[in-house]
């Protein structure tokens, strides 16, 4: 079960190392590709938003891996927990506000990744 709880740590970091590749380097191309509710001719204009929320994606990822790389099985435990609650409340409130398809593609990752946690390490 810790090899599961590792590995979707991992997938939950993975991805927010894409959306931060997405919305900090990729956002006029990959981001009109991904974000198609969004309005085409907003994407030049809000770069540097976009760029402001990828960091913020780079930082739960970086918390994610950091997770995984700490010895004592407690503290890696609170740590893993307490970003991946991040992303969990990040996911409810971009799919209440934004697209409900986030709460499939960020927060039900996340969740599934937080049982096992809890069951798991």
């Amino acid at each position: 079960m810790k090899l599961f709880a590792h590995i979707m740590i991992a997938i939950v970091a993975i991805e927010h190392i894409y959306i931060l590749w997405i919305e900090m380097f990729a956002w006029t191309t990959k981001g009109k590709a991904t974000f198609k509710s969004f309005p085409a001719e907003l994407f030049e204009q809000t770069t540097a938003l976009a760029a402001n929320q990828g960091l913020y994606n780079g930082f739960l990822a970086a918390g994610l891996a950091w997770s995984l790389l700490i010895g004592d099985p407690l503290w890696s435990k609170n740590v893993a927990l307490f970003f991946l609650g991040c992303v969990i409340v990040a996911g409810l409130y971009g799919g209440f506000t934004a697209s409900r398809s986030i709460l499939i593609k960020q927060a039900l990752p996340a969740v599934i990744a937080f049982i096992v946690v809890i069951i798991g390490l």
